[in-house]
């Protein structure tokens, strides 16, 4: 049997990090730059995917739900004849994530860009949430300063905002309300984030599951290994 064939059956250390049988051959050029490509091409597909109309509000996996502050009182209020501004609430704070999510992509692809090699051997070995936890680590700050004025500008007109704002901050000063949903556009915020980092992940894994519908040498050479 030969080298690369032992090797392969076997698995190995690379760096002192232990990588499956079947990538173990691989260099950690060709694993780095695999991984980079990959992840950049996820990113930009989930920005397309959730940046234009209906990304959010259209896809069940990622739309913004009401918070659970406000969904506990949504009944009285649509009792009260409040339905309109309950539902105006809930479309306004997913076009408010689709207008925020397309200010994402150049800080995901510099994040992929600036990867170290020990980020890319954790990410092609890593579980099924190493690509939202890289995402997370590398940005979720910088997103969160970027989308927050655009939520703002999205959700101000909203009437009913401005009233939950005003009373949920009181039921969060005394601890009947996590501090991160006692504001609807913190709220949206945190949660148009967790829907890019979801689907970023869910574009990723795509990519591994047919590295050769890519088109690209390179994720067919790295992700054509594992299989």
């Amino acid at each position: 049997m030969k080298r690369r064939e032992l090797v392969k059956a076997a698995g190995a250390m690379v760096a002192g990090v232990w990588v499956p049988a079947q990538a173990s051959w691989l260099s950690e050029t060709d694993a780095t730059a695999g991984i980079r490509a990959a992840l950049e091409r996820g990113a930009v597909a989930a920005v397309g995917l959730l940046g234009k109309t209906d990304g959010f509000l259209g896809n069940p996996k990622v739309r913004i739900p009401l918070p659970d502050f406000l969904q506990d009182v949504s009944g009285f209020l649509k009792a009260t004849g409040q339905r309109k501004r309950i539902e105006e609430l809930e479309v306004s704070m997913n076009r408010a994530a689709e207008a925020a999510v397309p200010e994402a992509k150049a800080l995901l692809v510099n994040a992929v860009k600036a990867m170290s090699v020990e980020d890319a051997k954790q990410l092609l070995t890593g579980g099924d949430n190493s690509v939202k936890q890289f995402f997370a680590t590398k940005t979720r700050e910088p997103l969160s300063v970027k989308f927050l004025p655009i939520v703002q500008r999205a959700t101000e007109k909203v009437k009913l905002a401005a009233r939950y704002n005003a009373v949920a901050s009181k039921a969060a000063s005394f601890g009947l309300l996590k501090e991160e949903n006692a504001n609807i556009q913190s709220y949206v915020t945190g949660k148009a984030l967790d829907g890019l980092y979801l689907m970023i992940g869910e574009e990723e894994k795509k990519i591994r599951a047919d590295p050769v519908g890519t088109g690209s040498a390179i994720l067919r050479k790295v992700f054509g290994s594992l299989k």
